[in-house]
């Protein structure tokens, strides 16, 4: 039986992860120990290190790639420049292996970065073999970023971003801070390493490591360390299946510095159309994947059919109050929206509202005691 002969590999590609890595871990600490860094180094690798993974998250991957909002072209300009500095390629190519990513993840033969395929070529390793071989430069599936003047900007000039980002920037800090060597290596090379790994964790670590708090289709994990990492990033098992929302992080306590941005953005107009998934379509999931759990626990049991049978019923019951809340107040702001509704007609449709909430919140209530009596 024959085996089909390894994809050829990418020098360049070897040779930038390998020489810029070995600089990291041998001319940073060597150039820190006999000679030392300034506050300023320090300070300016941590802000350039954010400026670059932020316009990763909020440009390439929730700008461009999921057209989860809308942007001003200086805030697209800005995010694009942003983009060459983290050097991940230009964003048509990033975005469009990233939509073949969401549309067959796990698929060991058409998703590029299949963590299926283990840590090691999720990481890094698909990038070093010509796996996608003919059709590296199909564009195929971002024909509408193909319309989108920056992007094709920078896709057209962009090694000249590159060079002019990775070496200007840290340059310039340098002459300011006067160690240019010292923020070189901090603000140029330290800073791209952390960059480039921080970015690659989220298509390995965030497939393996965390919870699947909305869905177990996928292998995509909720990781709140990867999100302190990843500027919101790590919550990859609710952004594979809500992929459209401007969000990763949905709570408020969740680390997802992105959404903060974005949203802080359409205050100043750099921003808008935000979108948004329901609210009962995300709680609805959670639901679903805890009665799954709860149902898997109940296995092997002397009355296994009957506990799974009512905590089924209990389910059943709780989407039912679930959806009777939202789809009320969603009428009711619908026809405030639309200014159709007489005071008293509101003041009814608001009473209601509260009730069903209260029966809604209820029944959460009784089915967090059900979860947690079989935990």
């Amino acid at each position: 039986m024959s085996v089909s002969p390894k994809p050829p590999l990418i020098w360049t590609n070897i040779l930038l992860f390998s020489l810029t890595l070995l600089g990291a871990l041998i001319l940073v600490p060597a150039w820190g120990v006999y000679h030392g860094f300034g506050l300023a180094e320090v300070v300016g690798c941590i802000l350039l290190l954010g400026y670059s993974g932020i316009s990763i998250t909020a440009g390439y991957h929730r700008l461009w790639s999921h057209k989860t909002y809308e942007a001003h072209p200086v805030l697209k300009v800005i995010f694009a420049i942003g983009g060459a500095f983290a050097l991940q390629n230009s964003a048509l190519h990033w975005s469009s292996d990233h939509r073949v990513h969401h549309r067959h993840v796990d698929n060991n033969e058409k998703d590029p970065y299949s963590a299926g395929r283990g840590f090691w070529y999720s990481h890094i390793g698909w990038m070093l073999r010509e796996y996608q071989g003919d059709s590296y430069d199909d564009y195929r599936n971002v024909r509408d970023l193909t319309r989108d003047k920056v992007v094709m900007w920078q896709h057209k000039y962009y090694l000249r971003l590159v060079l002019a980002t990775n070496i200007g920037i840290p340059v310039i800090f340098g002459l300011f801070s006067g160690d240019v060597i010292g923020a070189f290596l901090m603000c140029g090379l330290l800073r791209l390493v952390l960059s480039h790994h921080f970015t690659f964790f989220i298509n390995s670590l965030a497939h393996i490591w965390g919870k699947q708090t909305y869905t177990d289709k996928n292998s995509a994990r909720d990781n709140g360390f990867l999100a302190f990492l990843t500027y919101g990033e790590g919550y990859h098992n609710f952004h594979h299946l809500f992929e459209y929302d401007y969000r990763n992080g949905i709570r408020w306590w969740q680390f997802d510095p992105t959404k903060w941005l974005i949203k802080s953005c359409s205050w100043l107009g750099l921003t808008r159309k935000l979108k948004k998934s329901p609210e009962e379509r995300i709680q609805a999931a959670r639901y679903h994947m805890q009665l799954q759990r709860l149902q898997s626990r109940l296995q092997g049991r002397s009355n296994t059919e009957q506990l799974i049978a009512k905590t089924q019923a209990e389910y059943e019951e709780l989407l039912a109050k679930l959806n009777a809340f939202y789809s009320t107040r969603k009428r009711l702001l619908d026809l405030k929206k639309r200014r159709m509704l007489k005071r008293y007609e509101q003041s009814e449709l608001v009473t209601q509202c509260r009730e069903l909430q209260q029966r809604w919140l209820a029944q959460h209530k009784q089915w967090r005691q059900l979860t947690a009596q079989y935990a």
